[in-house]
């Protein structure tokens, strides 16, 4: 047990440290939340790229053997990450404003249930009763499906709840710009 906790305790800091190819925090412009585009935005997109990919296969020590190819509609980019025995769907709500996406965060927590808050992750989120992550930012609203995943995976194992978290975090210290 002692050691499975030092292990997530070096991805978190590995997830912490910053991205593959981040520039230093002096260089990066501030964040400037702008409206739902017609198309995804260049951070919704970041989710399913190739550096995201990199990023959360170094956070959870195992690559995907697939990223699917993202979708966007109704205003939803997505992509599931396949691994053996499982997988993991990605997707970020873009909104046009602060109070529709205070109102849809809140009513997807109603809708899939919240078992805990979470803290320090963009501007709020929860964790579903499934260990599915939940977390908002400017306008947009990510969601960590877990339910596809196996009970274990990894090394050390992860339960589909730390994955969902640590690719939460992983995708939150990257996220940038609009």
């Amino acid at each position: 047990m002692r050691s499975a906790r030092t292990a997530l305790l070096v991805l978190f800091v590995l997830i912490t440290a910053g991205c593959a190819t981040a520039a230093p925090p002096s260089a990066v412009p501030a964040a400037v939340a702008t409206a739902a585009p017609t198309g995804p935005s260049d951070s919704a997109e970041m989710v399913c790229s190739s550096e995201a990919q990199l990023d959360i296969a170094e956070a959870l020590g195992i690559a995907a053997q697939q990223v699917e190819k993202p979708t966007w509609q109704d205003r939803v980019y997505s992509c599931r990450y396949v691994y053996a025995g499982g997988s993991f769907l990605m997707s970020v709500k873009e909104l046009k404003n602060d109070l529709e996406t205070t109102s849809y965060f809140e009513s997807l927590q109603k809708e899939v249930g919240s078992a805990q808050n979470v803290d320090g992750l963009g501007q709020g989120g929860f964790i579903t009763p499934n260990g599915s992550v939940v977390v908002r930012k400017d306008f947009k609203v990510l969601l960590v499906d877990d339910a596809a995943l196996p009970a274990t995976m990894s090394s050390p194992p992860l339960t589909p709840g730390n994955v969902a978290m640590l690719v939460a975090k992983t995708v939150m210290s990257c996220w940038t710009g609009a």
